[in-house]
């Protein structure tokens, strides 16, 4: 995400303008329909969603509340999760819509800019590499696949079982962790094979870090968090696979679960255009 200062909103007439900066959605060389933007709501209090040209790219963008968008404004805001929540869909919406007409490279949420002039600038800086970047994902997606291993035995059941003394309980328990650990070895073996075929299928791939068990809701912990880039016209074959996949480890107690397709968030980000989105608001 990226946020930066507005200027300071001084005292003024209740029927003055309210100081606004540009928020930047995405980047696309094909913009969408005027009656598509204009019927795609933002942000919460900002105006119409509109397009801005930059060259040969367009922006997708909104006029914004200075006073709501400033750094501070903003922290407190996005650390509520009701408000996280709203700018979040605010946020996909908006980047749907540009990219209903053709690729696009999405910003981070609430990147933000003193006004138009800055923004047409910033991107234009950087109009090479995000113009690479589109050609890259042009007829491509994202697909999200997760491998969920089994999870642990019940820890009393079998230090219950057999004699009653010390030593032998803690044989037992000593037994039980080998077995679980050697379970979990195995899981993440297949995770890593699930991983290394479906590389086989897609243009590229990048594994993000596994989610807690109190964020999937699961009981089971999560093995593998990937997702991959997939040509449109390979999108049966790659699907086939993890089918294939998911029947096999379902032997083992291990779950495959792939969604999608998704634009492509996970190859689009501002590191690998050199930093597209800028980290301050600039004059």
């Amino acid at each position: 995400m990226s946020t930066a200062p507005a200027d300071r909103v001084s005292a003024r007439e209740p029927d003055e303008p309210r100081p606004t900066v540009t928020c930047v959605f995405a980047v696309t060389k094909t913009p969408p329909p005027d009656e598509v933007v204009a019927v795609t709501p933002g942000h919460d209090g900002g105006g119409p969603l509109r397009v801005l040209a930059a060259g040969p790219l367009h922006l997708l963008v909104q006029d914004v509340p200075a006073a709501d968008f400033g750094e501070e404004a903003l922290a407190q805001r996005l650390n509520r999760p009701a408000e996280l929540e709203r700018c979040a869909r605010a946020h996909h919406r908006a980047v749907e819509t540009a990219a209903s007409a053709g690729p696009v490279v999405p910003l981070p949420m609430a990147t933000l800019y003193l006004d138009d002039r800055n923004a047409v600038r910033a991107l234009a800086a950087r109009e090479a590499s995000l113009r690479t970047l589109l050609d890259r994902l042009r007829d491509r997606t994202e697909w999200a696949v997760k491998v969920h291993g089994p999870g642990t035995a019940q820890a009393g059941t079998a230090a219950a079982d057999g004699p009653a003394d010390g030593r032998s309980y803690l044989r037992r328990a000593s037994a039980r962790r080998r077995t679980e650990r050697e379970a979990r070895e195995r899981a993440l073996e297949q995770a890593h094979a699930v991983d290394r075929e479906l590389r086989r299928h897609a243009v590229a791939a990048t594994r993000h870090r596994p989610q807690s068990e109190q964020l999937t809701g699961r009981s089971v912990p999560q093995l593998l968090n990937a997702a991959y880039l997939v040509d449109d016209g390979q999108r049966a074959e790659f699907v086939r696979a993890v089918g294939e996949l998911a029947r096999e480890a379902r032997r083992s107690a291990v779950e495959v679960t792939v969604s999608g397709p998704w634009i492509p968030y996970s190859f689009a980000r501002p590191d690998e255009v050199e930093s597209a989105a800028p980290r301050e608001v600039r004059a």
